[in-house]
């Protein structure tokens, strides 16, 4: 057995010496999520100079950790959650667990819990909390979108999700109070870094399943134990933490509390930032960041491993034909893209891992060259659009200049950032293809449920990595994973995607590829995911555009210690007011 006690574990450390990013998807900004006022006691609003006020810039969908999928409610989770382990700036570190055996084969987990731990209301928290936590994320009833990146590593979770396994024999058993034992199906490079995610995070059974969805939302019940707890909420306007005094390492939170802010209109956030009355925010609008970049010691761009990109609905009747989308993807000026709409050191995207993600022996898979361009890859040129051969494909697939095409729709969630984006999309494919376009927009919530249903025919998209593997890029395209936006499945998944009936029998070779990738190690195992993007890429499922940087303020005249994490997740655990 190899003790591990004090373990600061880098999982493929090349990623995170690059980049952070995270979960998950709206790196823009996205708009409010409207729910129903939340019941229970809330306690007034602070001042915000007793406070750090953050603008979270939209209302998350959710921050119950087995349900989120989407960056804004990952940065709530990771100030109001804690898992086995916690990522941080530096890397992956002891968290709950503050140690941990595996076996020489690699494939079983023995957590050692610290004493003493309690959820924000005082009752303990156990190891049966985390096995509570991982069986829900296995149970289809809980239709987590994440589901996968637990059922796809627990022994027994498949089985589970699938209704030919039980409860009892997912891969995950409290032992004692402190003691966690995990069995894998096979050895995981990166478990210790999927610990630290927030569908492995605990919550707690009698919470859950007494207050149903929305738990998380009522101030009364929103029960966690991570270094804040929640003591209000009113919708589509701010959440409020304070400290826990529960948390484990309470003495190292020097913050009372934290405001969050639900301002969607980048541009009234900036405002509030200038007059002093919010300190932390990242929904910087396109237009802002030149005057920033020159004015603004606070203003940071850092990397970000994230892909943005157009979703191609395949079993739409016209974008079914890979030709067209094709067709669509090289009309798209990804040089004058990054320049001339979205302004924030983006790096043009010809694959779709994108750059900083390596393989096994340090390499990057997408280096850059001394333009800080990547290669010309699935022919599609970093610097430019390729107008004719985009156009011969649209005369190949039977619609020369456009002519025969119905109407093409752009799906997209409102925001600002989004909106400049889809207008220039909109008018390159004028230019270059002589299509007309029609964009629709829809709030966060509803865009959401129907990307995910199918209900368009291309959408915008964007992903942010969840750990430091290239597989946090390419599980997503998997048959069982549910955000598989494109509806690109080989085999139906009637828990997962009962609506997708119509099959893409080229979609076998990606999922072949993936479950690999999952059995193999090393270069044996760089080749499988190599053949998966080829696969993905080849066959133009999405048409990548850009990939992320992260632009974000800290008022450092006002607040200190505020971190990101290598995924760029807010963590406010060491923050400090200082004016």
């Amino acid at each position: 057995m190899l003790k591990r006690v004090l373990a600061i574990v880098m999982v493929l450390a090349m990623v995170f010496s690059i980049v952070g990013c995270a979960k998950q998807e709206t790196p823009a900004p996205t708009p409010e999520t409207p729910t129903p006022e939340t019941p229970g006691t809330e306690t007034p609003a602070p001042a915000s100079d007793e406070y750090l006020v953050w603008n979270i810039a939209v209302d998350p969908q959710t921050w119950d950790p087995t349900l989120n999928s989407a960056a804004d409610g990952g940065h709530i989770i990771q100030n109001l959650f804690e898992g086995l382990t916690r990522e941080t700036k530096d890397g992956i570190e002891p968290a709950a667990a503050e140690s941990w055996d595996i076996t020489n084969d690699g494939k079983t987990y023995t957590f050692h819990l610290r004493d003493g731990l309690k959820w924000s209301d005082g009752q303990p928290l156990t190891a049966k909390d985390f096995e509570y936590a991982w069986k829900r994320a296995c149970d289809s009833a809980a239709a987590s979108e994440y589901s996968f990146l637990v059922t796809s590593y627990l022994v027994g979770g498949e089985e589970f999700f699938n209704g030919t396994g039980s409860r009892d024999e997912v891969g995950v058993k409290a032992i004692n109070d402190t003691t966690l034992e995990v069995n894998l199906k096979f050895p995981v490079s990166y478990f210790l870094s999927l610990t630290s995610f927030y569908t492995y995070m605990p919550v707690r059974q009698d919470i859950v399943e007494a207050n149903g969805e929305g738990w998380e939302k009522n101030p009364s019940t929103c029960i966690s134990n991570g270094a804040f707890k929640m003591t209000e909420y009113k919708t589509g306007d701010h959440l409020t933490m304070v400290k826990n005094e529960n948390y484990w390492d309470a003495d190292s939170v020097k913050l009372a509390g934290i405001k969050g802010l639900m301002i969607v209109e980048g541009t009234t956030a900036l405002s509030g930032y200038e007059n002093g009355e919010i300190q932390v925010l990242d929904s910087i609008t396109i237009e802002a960041i030149p005057r920033l970049q020159k004015e603004d010691p606070n203003f940071k761009i850092t990397p970000h491993i994230g892909t943005y990109y157009v979703n191609f609905n395949v079993d739409d009747e016209v974008f079914k034909d890979v030709r067209v989308r094709k067709a669509f993807s090289l009309a798209i000026d990804r040089k004058a893209f990054v320049e001339q709409v979205t302004k924030g050191g983006q790096v043009p995207a010809t694959g779709f891992i994108p750059s900083g993600m390596q393989y096994s022996d340090g390499t990057d898979i997408r280096p850059l060259d001394e333009n800080g361009l990547p290669a010309m890859e699935y022919g599609i040129d970093p610097s430019k659009a390729l107008v004719d051969e985009a156009k011969a494909l649209l005369t190949e697939a039977g619609y020369p200049d456009g002519k025969g095409l119905p109407k093409i729709t752009f799906l997209y969630n409102t925001n600002e950032n989004n909106k400049k984006i889809a207008e220039a999309l909109q008018g390159m494919w004028k230019q270059n293809l002589g299509v007309d376009v029609e964009l629709l927009n829809q709030d966060w919530a509803v865009f959401q449920e129907e990307r995910r249903a199918g209900n368009y025919m291309m959408a915008r998209g964007g992903w942010l990595g969840d750990y430091g593997d290239p597989m946090t890029m390419l599980d997503l395209f998997a048959c069982k994973s549910g955000n598989n936006d494109p509806q690109w499945r080989f085999r139906e998944e009637p828990t997962l995607a009962p609506h997708d009936k119509t099959l893409n029998p080229e979609q076998e070779e990606f999922e072949n590829a993936i479950n690999a990738s999952m059995l193999a190690s090393g270069k044996d195992r760089d080749v499988q995911l190599k053949k998966a993007e080829d696969s993905l890429m080849n066959n133009h499922v999405v048409a990548p555009i850009y990939y992320y940087t992260f632009t974000n303020i800290v008022d450092e005249s006002v607040v200190e210690g505020v971190e990101l994490t290598m995924t760029n997740k807010w963590d406010f655990r060491h923050a400090e007011i200082v004016k």
